[in-house]
């Protein structure tokens, strides 16, 4: 019997979900000019944090949405992004993948 491989789950913050233009949000990161992906534990984590991200909500949609780690972090590497597991003041904890 082969064993299920467990997927941990993180939440990011997409922008224009649903659309031709959805993208999960990134930011550059002031002291080691490294661009990111900022992920979060919990839902709850990424919705307290979302609102002090800088964003355009005059012209795009964001919304919270849980994604598999593995995904997330080959997505994001394949666009030359690193991924920060963040805590809902917006502080790193650590960098996944």
């Amino acid at each position: 019997m082969l064993k299920k491989k467990d997927n941990k789950w993180f939440y990011i913050v997409v922008q224009n979900p649903g659309t031709l233009n959805e993208e999960y949000m990134g930011f550059k990161h002031d002291e080691t000019d490294k661009t990111f992906i900022p992920a979060f534990a919990t839902k709850e984590e990424a919705q307290q944090c979302f609102l002090m991200m800088p964003k355009d909500v005059m012209h795009n949609k964001f919304e919270v949405q849980a994604v598999i780690q593995e995904d997330l972090i080959s997505m994001a590497s394949t666009s030359g992004f690193h991924v920060f597991l963040m805590d809902d003041t917006g502080r790193i904890k650590q960098r996944l993948g």
